[in-house]
């Protein structure tokens, strides 16, 4: 809904991520003044249809609009952003449901290097429920010691030295820096920022953390595709959840 830019880098991103995978799709683009009602009626509408198996509503919505509500009316089988409550809850509980996606995406990263994180000391730089709390949850399920950081945080570098591993999610640039880094440790970067020439960069400073971190993810082109691709492997397990019903 509206004209957020960031939006439609997104929801671009996602339609042609769709489309090179072979997953059919439906971009449906509404203005700022739709009702609330409408909106809702129309995710209705969605649920019902046997043909569609994910649904997401792209945040942010214009104000008049409640997110908490326009989320819960999704299907929790249908939930393929992993944003609703029923879902949270099975993520909190240990229960199979859809993970959110960014958070997975990072989890499916430090597997590809084969990182055990049994014992590690994660700290999580962000308590967003889309990124920073299901963050700590994945990796308390992976038997991590899991610190969430946040703008009270008294002393930021003093968590983030003791990290095997540090997931920064906040959203503001530059909020880790090479000297809050223990040489080796691995750092994701889910930050989207703009810096002063216009271009994309992440929370963390890259050229400085990579000489210390033993793995760090780029921005562009580090947890954002990984985004993308757990969205499409969530709808999938969507559909195949259909089917098997």
């Amino acid at each position: 809904m509206g004209d957020n830019p960031a939006s439609h880098v997104y929801v671009r991103n996602k339609v042609k991520a769709c489309e090179d995978s072979g997953l059919h799709s439906v971009l449906e683009k509404y203005e700022s003044h739709l009702s609330e009602a409408d909106l809702l009626a129309r995710i209705d509408a969605l649920n019902q249809d046997p043909s569609i198996h994910g649904i997401l509503v792209q945040l942010p919505l214009p104000a008049h609009m409640d997110a908490q509500k326009v989320i819960e009316a999704i299907s929790p089988a249908k939930d393929v952003d992993g944003f609703h409550i029923a879902s949270a809850g099975a993520l909190m509980t240990g229960l199979p449901g859809f993970w959110p996606c960014t958070p997975y995406g990072c989890m499916k990263m430090l597997e590809s290097i084969g990182y055990n994180l049994r014992g590690k000391h994660a700290v999580v730089i962000g308590r967003s429920n889309i990124v920073g709390k299901p963050m700590a949850l994945m990796l308390l399920q992976q038997n991590a010691t899991v610190t969430i950081c946040h703008s009270a945080t008294p002393n930021l570098k003093a968590m983030t030295l003791q990290a095997d591993v540090i997931v920064a999610a906040v959203g503001q640039r530059n909020v880790l820096t090479a000297d809050m880094v223990k040489p080796g440790a691995v750092v994701l970067d889910v930050g989207m920022n703009r810096n002063d020439e216009g271009k994309l960069c992440g929370d963390v400073d890259f050229a400085g953390v990579s000489e210390v971190a033993s793995y760090i993810t780029p921005v562009p082109g580090g947890v954002g595709p990984m985004t993308i691709t757990m969205l499409l492997v969530n709808t999938v397990e969507a559909a195949e959840k259909t089917l098997h019903a």
